[in-house]
């Protein structure tokens, strides 16, 4: 009886202390519903329904809040409907794990960020897709421009691409961007990952910063200024460098006044736009890519994950083995052979002033031309 009890105790303290390395060393990562064949669905018109997307809201997201463009007359819908004509890919894009990478713009009055405007609601600021070939070790970072034009395949409306980032009765809000993004390159998504403006900062804090290296003194404000050359910067001024649209260069030397305040000159950037927000984007995830290199071991790399469990939302399908493992084999490799795309756009303005962009080339051809499809 006593060697019964002495098992018996030895089990139940070898539970107790695996529970707790669950709850303590294991991240505890939110997870979210995300289903491909549904996301196919939406993206080929399926679930189709008439209702506005601020009608087919889910209940339990009632402050979320969409980009949707006001409604526009006939003679305009017209003329959009022709520059629309690339919005759909001729061709799947097959052989590659595929990743959605999400940066939301929602922020708290606590964020950094929250001096550019605080906003209800989410939009998707980054779309990012991380493409994976693991036979020719060939990845690709595709940008998509958050005011690309698109006509949401689900509610019909015409919106800027970011307000497909939202639930509704046919998928979520992570299924609904996905499907616009298969809609337009012919991508099946397999697995995404979103974050907010803070849960930005917490990624590269995290890192103790990122480098970050200009070919020109700039700044935007007083919400960042970086030198010309390189240095490391904290979470906050690496979210408002790569996020400004108003970006300000140095001309000439750096000048101070009597009592020490800049007095240089300044003039705002040139060609800052969507495209330049891309570059800055994919600047940065590949800079935080780089630094798996700094782990020794697959183990020292999921006790630095546990850190972040606060700052992802990752889909229900993605293991976090499977996403430890991913990042792991991004050592030792070379990233400037990492190919990095955008969808080709052109800028148009509607007929109320509102700033959008149109896809320029079906993107199966600038898939091809870029070796992404084989011939």
């Amino acid at each position: 009886m006593k060697i019964l009890n002495k098992y018996t105790y030895l089990f139940v303290g070898v539970l107790l202390t695996s529970a707790l390395v669950v709850l303590t060393i294991i991240p505890r990562f939110e997870t979210q519903e995300f289903n491909p064949q549904r996301v196919e669905d939406i993206s080929q018109g399926l679930t189709t329904t008439t209702s506005s997307a601020s009608e087919t809201l889910d209940s339990n997201s009632e402050n979320q809040t969409t980009s949707t463009l006001p409604e526009i007359n006939e003679s305009e819908q017209s003329e959009i409907e022709k520059l629309l004509v690339n919005n759909v890919a001729t061709a799947k894009i097959a052989n590659y794990k595929s990743y959605l990478l999400i940066g939301s713009d929602e922020r708290s009055q606590d964020s950094s960020s929250s001096s550019r405007g605080f906003v209800d609601g989410q939009r998707s600021d980054v779309i990012i897709v991380g493409l994976i070939d693991e036979i020719s070790n060939n990845h690709y970072l595709l940008s998509i421009p958050r005011d690309i034009l698109v006509v949401n395949s689900c509610t019909n409306n015409l919106e800027r691409i970011n307000a497909s980032f939202t639930n509704n009765e046919c998928g979520n809000s992570a299924e609904n961007l996905a499907a616009a993004v298969n809609g337009i390159t012919g991508i099946t998504i397999e697995h995404f990952a979103s974050f907010n403006f803070e849960g930005f900062e917490n990624i590269i804090d995290s890192f103790d910063g990122i480098e970050i290296c200009v070919d020109e003194t700039q700044r935007e404000g007083y919400s960042f200024e970086l030198q010309k050359g390189c240095q490391v910067v904290n979470g906050s001024t690496a979210l408002n460098w790569v996020v400004s649209r108003n970006t300000e260069v140095l001309v000439g030397e750096k000048v101070l006044d009597d009592n020490g305040d800049d007095a240089s000159e300044w003039v705002k950037m040139s060609g800052v736009s969507d495209l330049s927000r891309n570059e800055r984007q994919q600047y940065v995830v590949l800079q935080l890519l780089k630094r798996v290199d700094d782990f020794d071991s697959l183990s020292e790399l999921n006790k630095f994950i546990n850190t972040l469990e606060d700052s992802f939302i990752i889909d229900e399908n993605l293991t976090l083995n499977n996403a430890i493992n991913t990042l792991w084999n991004f050592r030792g490799i070379n990233f400037n052979n990492i190919k990095k795309l955008s969808i080709p756009t052109s800028p148009y303005e509607l007929q109320d002033g509102r700033q959008v962009l149109i896809i320029s080339k079906n993107f199966s051809q600038h898939a091809s031309e870029n070796s992404l499809i084989n011939p």
